[in-house]
């Protein structure tokens, strides 16, 4: 059998060269459709952000799905379940809340949205409270603590994915600097990003997130089926997986950290701040009507969760059973062939694919990479935009410059695109080279910290769709509070303040806390504490404007003919 697999392999091209010929196809048709969207484009704000409020059913649902899959489903949370065993299985649970969550919220936030010209999140939460400059800050700055982590998991997955793709080549001088695969893959992918974005905005991320989603739902069976055919079909598989240790097919796993509370908490949380995060949110916004929100929450809710649970969930339990964690002094740690937690999903299908089928197998390695690089992409180009959204919308044109022209925020919010991949790219590549500039090490550690941020959001957004009892200072209040109250779980006021006392019994508490709970839902819950106090005992807002937004909320009649996006 050895035999038979060496003369295989000798027969069977290299994937670099193969994976180079799919790359290059794809990144092309990426390019097109950024160009085409451009095409379509028209000289206004509201396209750029928004492709005119006429997406239909199709686009909406494979742009939300695609921008709500990134790295973190293929590598990062993969990396938990290869970690953990079947305890973070269960985290799949989150994707039918969401589902749920757009169809309760979404349909609300984009008829009022269309209603009022509403752009960002900072738009709406801000005119109901009272359109107060502070607010509008504090919205930003939720957005910005999102978008940052998120698209630097992005960039920092295409460097992984080079490495993989391209596993022979060597470092490379360039501008006297030395250059390895994973810092070109994660150049790359920055700017081949950022070009269609700059390019085509909403209608050339909305049109590659449908290739992209496509290209991830297809990866994810892919890969699924490929590595059940690689262990011999079910029977094998069962088998293998059978082998795993008792505490890696239980609760709270093998690292101790999935309690039955902190995985509900993390599940609900998780899923509900990833849909009023900026992308998600403008998502909504630009959906054409309210039937096409609710048919693509349902789609949402069925496909994702099968994908999940039925496509790298089995890649990542399987990957357990064959190259299994090791515990050293220091904790777990990963296979030495594995290298680290983040990329089995990588090693499994390079090592499985190829000594089964050959040149076939090298095909599919290289379509699957591709895959995952799409599900980084369909979320790097979401946040990019989003968050140039938010800066221009909310803080250039409102502070900086109100009297600005359209051409002029036009510019303002390519700029803020270039420079915020800049930033997000220089981060990863800086983190890359200086293992002590690495806080969060594990894509699935970013995903949470980024989610929690989002998630002090919540609070004010469910106020303004369906209680409408809180003030001005109680929103302003307990946004602030509950991203301190996150920040305080990063590992950022150790390194900001360095070790003393206070520190050590910071971290003693928010350690007890996060090993109980998610942290998203911890800051939620001193947001809410603060913002239902404070409302109690600070002025309401004024009875006609509450009337005002909750009749807009209402209404049928805000329903436009806009034209159908193709």
């Amino acid at each position: 059998m050895m035999l038979c697999l060496s003369l295989v392999a000798a027969a069977t091209p290299s994937l670099t060269k193969v994976a180079g010929i799919v790359l290059v196809c794809y990144l092309l048709v990426l390019i097109s459709l950024g160009v085409a969207g451009w095409i379509q484009s028209k000289a206004t704000e509201e396209d750029f952000y928004l492709a005119g409020r006429g997406q239909g059913f199709i686009v909406t649902v494979m742009t939300v799905m695609a921008t709500f899959f990134s790295s973190a489903a293929i590598l990062g949370i993969p990396g938990n379940v290869y970690k953990d065993g079947v305890a973070f299985v269960l985290f799949a649970m989150n994707l039918p809340v969401a589902g749920v969550c757009i169809y309760l919220l979404g349909s609300r936030i984009r008829r009022v949205g269309r209603k009022r010209s509403y752009v960002t999140q900072g738009d709406m939460i801000a005119d109901y409270y009272g359109d107060t400059p502070a607010i509008r800050i504090v919205v930003a700055l939720i957005g910005f603590l999102y978008v940052l982590p998120y698209v630097v998991m992005q960039i920092k997955a295409g460097g992984y994915l080079a490495q993989g793709m391209f596993p022979d080549s060597e470092r490379v001088q360039f501008l006297g600097f030395e250059i390895g695969m994973f810092q070109a893959g994660a150049t790359a992918l920055s700017l081949v990003t950022m070009i269609y974005v700059l390019v085509g905005g909403m209608r050339s991320v909305a049109w590659t997130d449908v290739l992209q989603g496509f290209l991830l739902i297809g990866g994810m069976i892919l890969a699924a089926v490929a590595t059940v055919v690689a262990l011999g079909g079910l029977g094998g598989f069962f088998a293998k997986v059978s082998e795993l240790p008792p505490e890696a097919m239980s609760l709270p796993g093998p690292s101790g950290t999935w309690t039955p509370w902190k995985l509900m908490t993390v599940c609900l949380f998780a899923s509900v701040g990833s849909l009023v995060q900026p992308g998600q949110w403008i998502r909504l916004y630009a959906a054409r009507d309210d039937k096409t929100l609710k048919r693509s929450s349902l789609v949402f809710a069925v496909v994702l969760p099968s994908c999940f649970l039925f496509g790298i969930m089995l890649v990542a339990l399987a990957g357990r059973a064959l190259y299994p964690p090791e515990m050293t002094a220091a904790g777990m740690v990963p296979h030495p062939h594995v290298g680290e937690f983040d990329q089995i999903v990588i090693v499994m299908i390079k090592e499985q694919l190829p000594a089964l089928l050959g040149t076939l197998g090298v095909v599919l390695v290289a379509i699957i990479l591709v895959a995952v690089l799409a599900a980084s992409m369909s979320t790097a180009d979401s946040n990019l935009h989003a968050l140039s959204a938010v800066v221009t919308r909310d803080i250039y044109d409102r502070f900086v410059r109100p009297q600005s022209s359209q051409r002029e925020r036009s510019h303002v919010s390519r700029l803020v695109i270039v420079a915020a991949t800049l930033l997000a790219l220089g981060l990863v590549s800086f983190g890359h080279e200086n293992e002590s500039f690495s806080p969060l090490k594990m894509i699935a550690d970013l995903m949470f910290a980024a989610i929690a941020f989002s998630c002090q959001l919540l609070p004010v957004t469910i106020d303004m769709l369906f209680v409408r009892k809180g003030t001005k200072a109680g929103a302003l209040a307990g946004m602030i509070s509950g991203m301190v109250a996150v920040f305080l779980f990063t590992p950022f006021p150790g390194l900001l303040l360095g070790n003393s006392g206070f520190i050590d019994g910071l971290s003693s508490t928010t350690g007890t806390l996060k090993s109980l709970f998610d942290i998203g839902f911890c800051g939620v819950v001193v947001n809410t504490l603060v913002f239902v106090l404070v409302s109690r005992f600070t002025r309401p807002l004024a009875p006609k404007r509450v009337e005002a937004f909750a009749d807009d909320l209402r209404s049928k009649s805000t329903e436009e003919t806009i034209p159908k996006e193709s």
